[in-house]
């Protein structure tokens, strides 16, 4: 436990230096700004497999898959890509929410670190509960497996354009439960209106990316529960990802237009992960196969959104 809790630990320092030191007043987040961040904690994430593979080649932590620390090592990074490359289909949603409740770039930053931090609970959660499925009932992998394919299809198919907050059943909820205004007051999540408490756009975005963040932990926690089921190694992959995403939305929100290829990337590296999950106990895939498919996947959409030229709409 002494390994998790300072890891834990050190997760809630940078969290508290981020809102309490670097970005104590609100401003507006650059591209410069944001890519300098996103830069840190791509590092820092990478970094971290130099941690892993000590303390698998010390034996410092409980190792219940049996896994040899270059091993650890390439399911740490495989885990991390896939839900760094997951992170890009929330960006767009939280731009879309964001857009939808007028939340000025002045403030998005505060709402943005208490999303995270309110995911960072919720999957430790999920993780810890879909560690303890696979332990306790081997089958459920299956059921992982089927669950991921009809997620890919179901992003084949789907277009996220349709998408509207004002709309969804949290929202229509959390109307009738709280009082709401249209009214936005700095920072502040609540305002005293004639003497009545209500809830600010910002709590509002706050609560529907919250819950939204929990539908896709659906998606990804299962993912990255067919590379491994080491419960640090999925904690921390996911955690260091998570950390990373409010400067990677900051970096990319504005560039989603271009990367219009990329959730086919996506669908690939769910289809993949999922038929791995399916034949995991009659195909042994080596980790490096996973992590080529993963990065392959990913530089592959990013370079025919950029090299393959649009259509003109007609008018």
């Amino acid at each position: 436990m002494l390994v998790w809790t300072i890891f834990i630990a050190c997760v809630v320092v940078f969290l508290a230096l981020d809102l309490g030191v670097f970005h104590k007043n609100d401003h507006v987040i650059k591209s410069k700004e944001a890519g300098i961040w996103t830069a840190i904690w791509v590092s820092v994430a990478l970094a971290f497999s130099g941690v892993i593979y000590w303390l698998f080649s010390s034996g410092l932590t409980e190792n219940p898959t049996g896994l040899t620390p270059n091993d650890a090592v390439l399911k740490y990074i495989t885990g991390y890509l896939i839900e760094l490359s997951l992170s890009i289909d929330n960006v767009f949603v939280i731009a879309v929410i964001f857009s939808a409740f007028k939340i000025p770039a002045l403030y998005q930053h505060r709402v943005l670190f208490w999303g995270i931090l309110g995911a960072i609970i919720f999957r430790a959660l999920m993780i810890l509960f879909g560690v303890a499925l696979i332990t306790k009932f081997e089958w459920i992998i299956y059921v992982f497996g089927i669950f991921l394919l009809y997620t890919a299809f179901k992003m084949l198919k789907s277009d996220d354009t349709d998408f509207n907050p004002k709309d969804s059943f949290v929202f229509k909820q959390l109307k009738k439960i709280y009082p709401i205004t249209s009214q936005i007051n700095g920072h502040d999540f609540f305002v005293k209106k004639m003497g009545v408490r209500a809830a600010t756009p910002l709590f509002v975005a706050l609560i529907v990316i919250e819950l939204t963040d929990i539908l896709f932990a659906l998606d990804s926690i299962p993912a990255i529960l067919a590379i491994t089921a080491d419960p640090f190694i999925v904690f921390s992959s996911n955690i260091l990802a998570i950390l990373g995403l409010r400067s990677m939305y900051f970096l990319i929100s504005r560039m989603l237009a271009k990367f219009r290829f990329i959730n086919y990337s996506l669908v690939v590296i769910l289809a993949f992960v999922g038929l791995k999950m399916l034949f995991s106990h009659f195909i042994h895939l080596p980790e490096w196969v996973s992590l080529t498919v993963i990065s392959v996947s990913l530089i592959s959409g990013v370079l025919a959104s950029l090299l393959i030229p649009e259509k003109e709409k007609e008018v």
